[in-house]
């Protein structure tokens, strides 16, 4: 994950976002039948039909017709694919998964058991989704380490296109996450790498997650944003995310964190 240059403030801000979740302290771990004849026919029966044109048959009730091998048959309806790099809260990735869950689910050949960023430059053990493939990366925290069982965060960062609950992705900007919240949010005080955390979704769409778990954020500013602009939302106070000091920063989303 790239919490290395994640500011105390912003650590701070994350634990906010997930109730109960202190990153720097969590450990890791789908017929016709035939008509019938006359009196009146027998003594003057109709001209015969064209040999062209017989009449049908009819046949008999019991009788059944076994469908012919070699005849193709109709395609299936087959159910639409299950959206693919989506996380939910529930499934694989509900409190009680587990690395083996994950591994069953995504093939042992596409996950690994190794260190990754941790708060304040440290590392932390954690199963990593698919380690070689930089847009289908995803971490994963235990809360028993020993076991690596009970999800405890979902990290989605760098150039991953895992797709978080509500539809959340890496480089929204901050209208959509507004529109997706229904309302302004709380942000930290922007750092002096241009980063922010989400502190709070201010009871928004964003903070009923179903399944149970939370979802926290962490916002980049602009690299084309002033000086100005930045120091005009720096330091360790909170903003509305309407807030024009804030707009002007145009931040996008660079890190999303989902935990129980």
């Amino acid at each position: 994950m790239s919490f290395s240059r994640v500011s105390a403030a912003l650590a701070t801000a994350l634990v906010i976002a997930i109730p109960g979740l202190a990153l720097a302290q969590a450990p890791v771990q789908d017929r016709w039948p035939d008509p019938p004849k006359s009196p009146q026919a027998e003594r003057a029966p109709a001209p015969a039909a064209p040999a062209a044109q017989p009449a049908p048959k009819r046949a008999p009730v019991q009788a059944k017709v076994a469908p012919d091998p070699e005849d193709p048959l109709p395609p299936e309806k087959k159910p639409p694919p299950a959206p693919a790099n989506v996380i939910a809260c529930n499934g694989v990735f509900a409190k009680e998964s587990t690395h083996i869950k994950l591994a069953m689910k995504y093939d042992s050949r596409n996950i690994t058991y190794g260190q990754v960023d941790g708060p304040e430059g440290s590392k932390i053990p954690g199963s990593i989704l698919f380690p070689n493939d930089p847009k289908r990366r995803l971490e994963v925290l235990w809360a028993q380490e020993a076991g690596r069982s009970g999800t405890s965060v979902i990290a989605i960062n760098g150039k991953s296109q895992w797709s978080a609950p509500k539809g959340m992705k890496l480089g929204m900007p901050l209208a959509a996450l507004e529109k997706a919240n229904g309302r302004p949010f709380k942000v930290s005080g922007f750092d002096t790498d241009g980063s922010a955390g989400v502190s709070g979704w201010e009871g928004g769409a964003l903070s009923n997650i179903p399944g149970g778990c939370k979802m926290g954020m962490r916002l980049i500013a602009d690299p084309k944003a002033s000086p100005d602009a930045r120091s005009a939302a720096a330091g360790e106070k909170e903003f509305l995310s309407n807030d024009e000091a804030v707009r002007a920063l145009k931040p996008t989303v660079v890190e999303i964190l989902i935990g129980y």
